[in-house]
């Protein structure tokens, strides 16, 4: 009798903790649903890097750019806070999978391997890789071809370490982007391949780095925003997309931070 009495009251100690910890099958926010997880802990974490014009800080050290103020919105539709967190490009995977992000929101150029590993959303911009040098060798740039004995600087992980990849060149990975374009202002690397939005915004006659000029792009390709695989959140954020573009809100954000002619239709 006793041992039927302690065997009862295991199983009923596990039948309380199931309903209490997971609801025994009923909706579980941190599985079923990433949006109401996201809900219930009441702040979206957004992985970036500095990356201007999407993602940079201002004189307050506050987060804004387009994809940032974006970000916010969303968010704020949605009912939480934002948090944006700088990631190692090259473990935005992992970091989504560890949950210690949400999602990638810094001009994630939509390649194969982003589709594959991460829950995207609709394309949102249009982009390039750009190779970038000093202006002083910028005229005998023309094509690819041309930058076959070039030392690059590349970020880890990026589109741009894609195409160098893709064209043979020499090439070495460096943590950000804006590492990459200080690399080769410092003259420790040729050339450096970065998205075209951000070559707008940081080199050439204007801005911090005058003596760098773009030349060669290397393709065309779609920025999107990456969710953990499986996340019911990117068609939450393809909702808000379509419509902050329809009441010209993204074409509003757009203009603020100069990329107004990249923005596309969210489908």
């Amino acid at each position: 009798m006793k041992k039927r009495i302690v065997a009862l009251l295991s199983v009923a100690v596990m039948i309380i903790s199931c309903f209490a910890l997971t609801g025994c099958g009923s909706s579980d926010s941190g599985s079923d649903s990433d949006l109401a997880y996201v809900q219930d802990k009441g702040t979206l974490v957004v992985g970036i890097t500095d990356f201007a014009p999407m993602d940079y800080k201002d004189d307050n050290g506050d987060w804004i750019g387009f994809d940032a103020d974006l970000a916010r919105a969303y968010a704020e539709s949605i009912g939480v806070e934002v948090e944006f967190i700088e990631i190692n490009w090259d473990s935005k995977e992992m970091e989504l999978e560890n949950k210690n992000i949400d999602c990638v929101w810094n001009g994630m150029t939509l390649t194969d391997g982003v589709k594959e590993a991460m829950e995207c959303s609709n394309a949102y911009c249009n982009n390039a890789q750009i190779v970038v040098v000093n202006k002083a060798k910028a005229d005998s740039i023309k094509s690819a071809e041309d930058c076959k004995d070039l030392a690059f600087a590349v970020e880890a992980g990026s589109a741009g370490e894609e195409q160098a990849q893709a064209n043979e060149f020499n090439s070495t990975g460096v943590e950000t982007q804006a590492d990459a374009v200080m690399e080769v202002a410092a003259g420790t690397a040729d050339a450096c391949i970065i998205d075209s939005l951000m070559a707008g915004a940081m080199v050439g006659e204007g801005t911090s780095y005058p003596d760098l000029v773009a030349t060669v792009g290397l393709n065309e390709e779609l920025y999107g925003v990456g969710f953990r695989k499986g996340s019911d959140m990117a068609a939450s954020l393809n909702e808000f997309l379509a419509a902050a573009y329809d009441d010209g809100t993204v074409k509003e954000v757009a203009e603020k931070y100069g990329t107004a002619e990249s923005i596309i239709k969210p489908e």
